[in-house]
């Protein structure tokens, strides 16, 4: 088996990127590049074969890479984001995923980002934010209806994605900033809770037995330390301000 981690290099235009939340601040596109290669070697390190897409500067998000597809192990579904400036993104991530996975879209009215796709074993939960409508969830739905899949919309409140308020980082434990989630995608897990002062540490990436974080929230990462998991710390900040997790910067996946 080999686990397959897809990026996509940093933009030289990331300074353009789409904000919803955050106030627009200067990004250091060479410390930005420099965090996301570190990302890469980190992902390597636990056992990735990252495969890096070109920039283009024309798509000042592309690295984002998560928005673009979902990736399951009967198929992969490719996304239709809800910025408009983001849906060109999709071609090149959906050509990299071709050859591992058969596809299906998601296709107008709809919008999904891969961000809201929160996946727990054969639970899947989808946020309803900015950028994914109810269109675009009952289309992910209807594609995987008959893979044993439950889909359950989720509201979102306050944060730009599902996974910037609630991640998975166990098989049965979840890291949650409650303040932005509704109460009810928690309902039947164990959560640890993000210190009150990092209301955006509640992004995190699993990674077989370990969990990708960002250096940025010291005292969650000691709840979930205490919790005894394996955290592998990586510099997230400059991403941070183009509204970007740890999450999004990846597509993993296993390939027999």
């Amino acid at each position: 088996m080999t686990r397959i981690a897809i990026t996509r290099e940093v933009s030289p235009a990331i300074a353009r990127c789409e904000l919803t939340h955050l106030e627009r601040v200067a990004i250091d596109l060479a410390a930005a590049r420099a965090e996301h290669e570190a990302y890469e070697r980190c992902l390597t390190a636990l056992g990735c074969a990252v495969q890096r897409l070109p920039s283009d500067p024309e798509l000042p998000d592309a690295v984002f890479v998560e928005d673009t597809a979902v990736v399951f192990e009967e198929l992969a579904v490719i996304t239709r984001p809800g910025a408009v400036s983001r849906r060109a993104e999709v071609p090149a991530v959906a050509e990299a995923l071709a050859p591992y996975r058969r596809t299906a879209w998601i296709e107008s009215p709809g919008t999904l980002d891969g961000g809201d796709v929160l996946r727990i074993g054969t639970r899947v939960l989808v946020g309803r934010s900015a950028r994914s409508n109810a269109a675009g969830v009952a289309q992910l739905r209807a594609i995987l209806d008959g893979y044993g899949y439950s889909v359950e919309e989720v509201g979102v409140d306050g944060c730009l994605h599902l996974k910037t308020a609630v991640t998975a980082v166990a098989a049965d434990l979840l890291l949650a900033n409650r303040q932005w989630v509704a109460a009810e995608a928690l309902a039947g897990f164990d959560v640890v809770d993000v210190d009150p002062s990092e209301p955006f540490g509640a992004n995190a990436l699993r990674v077989g037995d370990a969990v990708v974080y960002s250096t940025a929230f010291p005292r969650t990462r000691e709840r979930l330390e205490a919790r005894g998991l394996r955290v592998e710390g990586v510099e997230a900040g400059e991403l941070a301000k183009a509204e970007g997790g740890v999450t999004c910067c990846s597509l993993i996946f296993d390939v027999v």
